[in-house]
């Protein structure tokens, strides 16, 4: 009988302690197990990375990895996600680009299709676009494409809202993703800063600068290689605080949006004022500018385009037409369908052809 009662009492406490785990289980069913985590591992490199010969920095020029400087003259597409979602997201795209005489592609990553589509997602685009690239001998630059003040986190509009704490987050993961492959040169760390006028509060140039030189030392401590570039203010154009405050960072280059309606011409005086004078010092990339040509408009020697090249191509200062896309503006060609050439897009073959060669 004790022998019955004993197996009754040991039945019962089993029988509680498979509830108990069977409610354990059911609770914690599809968390993760957050304390055994561990460090995350290092991504795989691709045996492709180094085909391309690694850019730095000398003095102030563009460099190879043989010395030779390098001129960069490309274009800038639109969104992976954007092109993703309108089924133009291919190989074919870009050899389009490398067609009009590009050796360089900017991309924007816009901070709401970073989120929605998920960081790991979104480096598989990227990832794509790099592999192509590669194959088509042009370089990369990875441009976080926002605009406004990050310093109290007010912008242009919805698309480019960010924080600084994702800003750091999105540069750890690509820098992290990234290092070590050559035809990613650049990490354009912010498109345009901008407090338009006071609407989007205020930031100085030192405050600015200060989470800039921050971002940077996040890149370099996981890639130490590939150049950080860093915009003026006034969307991305006015870089005329470096006279007296540079970027305390050795190794990188500025970028200037000079459209034409930033000043009245004439322009290249003022160009040289805001922006030019920093290419006797640093290397310069115009990342962003272009025009639109109305219908009947011709583009004699007077015209912005040509003013505009002549000035670049004579400081030496490498430059990225805006943008290779039918939808947003100033567009470089006109329809899907058959990739015709705008006005501005049949400029800007030819002068990514003649200056090429």
């Amino acid at each position: 009988m004790k022998i019955i009662i004993q197996l009754t009492i040991a039945l019962v406490l089993l029988s509680l302690n498979i509830d108990a785990y069977s409610q354990h289980e059911s609770k914690n069913q599809g968390k993760s197990e957050w304390w055994n985590a561990g460090w995350p591992k290092w991504p795989e490199s691709s045996p492709v990375a180094r085909n391309l010969p690694l850019i730095s920095v000398r003095g102030n020029k563009f460099v190879n990895s043989s010395g030779d400087t390098i001129m960069f003259r490309g274009l800038a597409t639109t969104d992976p996600d954007k092109l993703d979602d309108q089924g133009h997201w291919s190989k074919a795209h870009f050899e389009k680009i490398k067609e009009m005489g590009a050796n360089i592609v900017r991309i924007p990553v816009h901070p709401v299709a970073w989120r929605e589509r998920t960081p790991e997602k979104y480096l598989q685009l990227l990832d794509q676009a790099v592999q192509w690239c590669t194959e088509l001998e042009m370089y990369v630059i990875i441009d976080w494409h926002s605009i406004g003040n990050l310093h109290m986190e007010l912008f242009q509009n919805e698309m480019y809202n960010t924080t600084q704490k994702e800003t750091y987050e999105f540069w750890r993961a690509i820098a992290w993703h990234f290092r070590g492959h050559n035809t990613v040169a650049f990490y354009e760390l912010f498109n345009e800063p901008t407090t338009f006028f006071g609407r989007m509060g205020n930031m100085s140039w030192t405050e600015w600068k200060d989470i800039i030189e921050n971002i940077i030392s996040l890149i370099r401590s996981y890639d130490k290689e590939t150049i950080p570039l860093v915009a003026g203010l006034d969307w991305g154009y006015d870089l005329s605080f470096i006279r007296y405050e540079p970027v305390n960072a050795e190794g990188i280059g500025y970028v200037s949006h000079p459209y034409a309606a930033k000043r009245k011409p004439p322009w290249p005086p003022k160009w040289e004022e805001s922006f030019g004078f920093a290419a006797d010092s640093y290397p310069v990339i115009v990342t962003e500018f272009g025009f639109r040509l109305a219908k009947g408009d011709t583009i004699d020697e007077g015209h912005y385009g040509n003013i505009i090249i002549s000035y670049l191509e004579e400081k030496g200062i490498s430059w990225i037409a805006w943008v290779f896309d039918p939808d947003w503006h100033p567009h470089i060609f006109s329809s899907w369908d058959t990739y015709e050439l705008t006005g501005c897009g049949e400029f800007f073959k030819k002068q990514l052809q003649r200056n090429s060669k």
